[in-house]
C-alpha cells in the first residue's frame, strides 16, 4: 500500500475510532487486609457539593480496566487514582475520563477505587469540606492514607503479575493520581519492591507535604507533575518540592505549573491553559518511550514517533482545509490533460483499496492507460465531490467505482446504507451523463475494522452489495463482484488475501485483477 495511504489509515487508527472495553477486577481475594471489619458498602453520590459523580465508602478495592484496540496497543499500563480528600473519588474527571483519553494513545488503563474514610451521609463532599482545617480530618487521614497507599501498591503488583494476560509490558506500568489520589501515586515511589515498583509516576496537584519525601531510591521512577498556582488547598509547594527533590537526586522529572486552574481541574473543561495538562502528559509519555506500538507494522519500524505526529497534524490540517482532498491529484490531472494514448483510458475511483493497488502491483497498471484515483480513508460523499476533477475531466472511456467500506466504518460520521448507495448511484449517473461507461464494484468482504472494532460490518457489506447489484442489473450497468471470490466463512477477507482483514495484499489484488479486466472489457462493449 502506498506510504501516504498507510499514514492516513494510521491517523484514523490513533485518533477518533478506538473503543473502550471495560471490566471490573477485585483487587483482593476476600476482605482487604486490615479492614476486614468494615461492613459498609460502596455507593455513588450524584448530588453533592462537588457537583460531580463521587464514589464513596469503598471497602472492597477494585480496578476498572479500559483496553485500547489491540492493533493500537503500546503495552503501557497506567493505574489511575481519582481524588476526593480520602472521603470520595471524583470518578469521572479524575478517573474514567482520563482512561478514555489514554486508551486513544494505546494505553491500557485501570481506574483504582481505593479504601476511603467511612462517610455517614450521602454527601461525601460536604462531609469532607466540613472537616477541613480541623483535627478530625487529620486524624482520619492518618488512618485512611496507609490503606489507600497499600491499595495503590497492590494495584501495581496485580497488574504486573497479570501482564501477560492483559497483553501489557511488565516494565511499562505507571500510576497517575489526583489530589488524594496523588498522595497514593507519589507514595508508591518510596519503599517499593520489585513486584510493586511503578515504572513512572504522575501525581497531579497531590497532597504530599515535605515530611512524606524521604530516602528517594537510587532507581526512583521518572516523575511527571501538574498543578495550578491558585490551588485552593495551597498544595502547589508540594509539587514544587517533589520536583526539586527528584532533580537533586538526579532523577528524571517534569513539572507544569499553570497560573490558574485551581484545585481539582482534572479533565474538566474550564477554558484555561490547565485544560491541556493531559496533552503535556501524552507528550511526556511519548518522549519517554511509553507510546510506541507493541506490534507496529513493518513500514512503521523506521518511523519516529515525532514524524508520525507531524504527519497526523498535516492530515488533520488538510482534512479541515480540503475535506474532499481535491488537491491530492490536482497536478497529476493537469499533466494528463494533454496526454494521449491509443488505448482507452480507465479511471479507478476509490479509497485506500484503490489507492494501494498501484503500489502493491504496479505491473497491473503498466502500459494500459489505467489511472489510479484512490484516496485512503475516503467515504462516498468525499468521492462524489471530487468525481468531476478526478474522473469526468479526465474523459475516460470507463470508470471503475469501488467505494462504501469507509462509510460503513463511519470514517466521516454515521451513514445509512441508503445514503452510501445514493452517492454511488450519483457517481454512476454523472459518468453516464458524460458518456463514461461505469463499472460498479462490490464492496470487499470485511468482518471487523482494526481501527474501529465492534461495528460488525459483514452483514452491512452484504446488504449494500445486494443493493448495488440490483441497481446495476436494472440499469444495465456492469457489476464487478469481488465479494464472492474473496470472502471466507465469516464473510470476511481471509488472512491469505489481506494483512488486516480490510486491505488486500498482493495475493488479494491478484484475485481482483482478472475480474476487473473482464468487467472493463464488458463495459467497453456497451454503448
Amino acid at each position: 500500500m502506498r506510504k501516504r495511504s498507510l499514514l492516513l489509515l494510521t491517523a484514523v487508527l490513533f485518533t477518533l475510532f478506538i473503543q473502550a472495553q471495560q471490566k471490573v477486577i477485585q483487587l483482593y481475594n476476600g476482605a482487604a487486609p486490615g479492614s476486614e471489619s468494615w461492613t459498609w458498602n460502596e455507593a455513588t453520590s450524584t448530588n453533592n457539593a462537588w457537583q460531580t459523580d463521587v464514589v464513596y465508602n469503598v471497602s472492597h478495592p477494585t480496578l476498572t480496566m479500559f483496553e485500547p484496540a489491540a492493533n493500537a496497543a503500546t503495552g503501557t499500563a497506567v493505574i489511575i487514582c481519582p481524588g476526593g480528600g480520602f472521603h470520595g473519588l471524583s470518578i469521572n474527571s479524575e478517573g474514567y475520563d482520563v482512561a478514555k483519553w489514554l486508551i486513544k494513545k494505546g494505553v491500557t488503563c485501570f481506574v483504582l477505587k481505593y479504601r476511603l474514610v467511612h462517610c455517614l451521609t450521602n454527601d461525601p463532599a460536604a462531609e469532607f469540606m466540613s472537616k477541613v482545617g480541623k483535627p478530625e480530618l487529620e486524624a482520619e487521614m492518618k488512618t485512611a492514607i496507609p490503606f489507600a497507599v497499600a491499595d495503590g501498591r497492590n494495584a501495581i503488583a496485580y497488574v504486573r503479575n497479570h501482564a501477560e494476560e492483559f497483553g501489557i509490558d511488565k516494565n511499562k506500568i505507571g500510576i497517575i493520581g489526583f489530589s488524594a489520589g496523588g498522595t497514593v501515586t507519589a507514595s508508591t515511589a518510596f519503599g517499593y519492591t520489585a513486584e510493586n515498583k511503578p515504572d513512572f509516576i504522575a501525581p497531579i496537584y497531590p497532597f504530599f507535604p515535605p515530611e512524606m519525601v524521604n530516602n528517594i531510591p537510587a532507581d526512583a521512577p521518572s516523575l511527571f507533575l501538574a498543578v495550578a498556582s491558585d490551588d485552593g488547598f495551597q498544595l502547589t509547594p508540594h509539587s514544587v518540592n517533589l520536583y526539586q527533590q527528584w532533580l537533586a537526586t538526579k532523577h528524571s522529572a517534569e513539572l507544569h505549573i499553570y497560573s490558574t486552574g485551581n484545585h481539582g481541574f482534572g479533565m474538566r473543561v474550564q477554558h484555561l491553559p490547565s485544560d491541556t495538562w493531559i496533552d503535556r502528559f501524552g507528550d511526556w509519555l511519548r518522549q519517554n518511550g511509553f507510546l510506541k506500538l507493541l506490534h507496529p507494522p513493518d513500514w512503521m519500524k523506521n518511523v519516529s514517533d515525532w514524524q508520525l505526529e507531524e504527519w497526523k497534524k498535516k492530515d488533520e490540517e488538510r482534512f479541515h482545509s480540503d475535506w474532499q482532498n481535491l488537491g491530492r491529484y490536482k497536478d497529476a490531472n493537469s499533466a494528463l490533460a494533454s496526454a494521449s494514448s491509443n488505448k482507452p483510458r480507465v479511471v479507478f475511483m476509490g479509497n485506500s483499496i484503490t489507492d494501494g493497488w498501484i503500489n502493491a502491483d504496479s505491473s497491473f497498471f503498466a502500459g494500459k492507460n489505467y489511472i489510479d484515483r484512490g484516496i485512503s480513508g475516503q467515504t462516498t460523499p468525499q468521492m462524489l465531490i471530487r468525481f468531476r476533477p478526478d474522473v469526468i475531466d479526465l474523459k475516460p472511456a470507463v470508470v471503475v467505482i469501488l467505494a462504501g467500506i469507509n462509510d460503513i466504518a463511519q470514517n466521516t460520521g454515521p451513514m445509512t446504507l441508503e445514503e452510501t448507495f445514493g452517492n454511488i448511484v450519483s457517481m454512476v449517473e454523472l459518468a453516464k451523463a458524460n458518456k463514461i461507461r461505469p463499472v460498479i464494484s462490490s464492496v470487499l468482504p470485511a468482518f471487523d475494522f482494526p481501527w474501529r472494532p465492534g461495528l460488525q460490518p459483514a452483514d452491512k457489506v452484504i446488504k449494500l452489495n445486494a443493493m448495488l447489484k440490483n441497481y446495476a442489473v436494472k440499469n444495465k450497468v456492469v457489476y464487478l463482484d469481488y465479494f464472492s471470490a474473496m470472502k471466507d466463512e465469516r464473510n470476511g477477507l481471509p488472512a491469505s488475501l489481506s494483512g488486516d482483514g480490510i486491505h488486500p495484499n498482493l495475493a488479494g489484488y491478484k484475485v481482483m485483477e482478472p475480474l476487473c479486466e473482464k468487467a472493463i472489457a464488458e463495459a467497453l462493449k456497451r454503448k
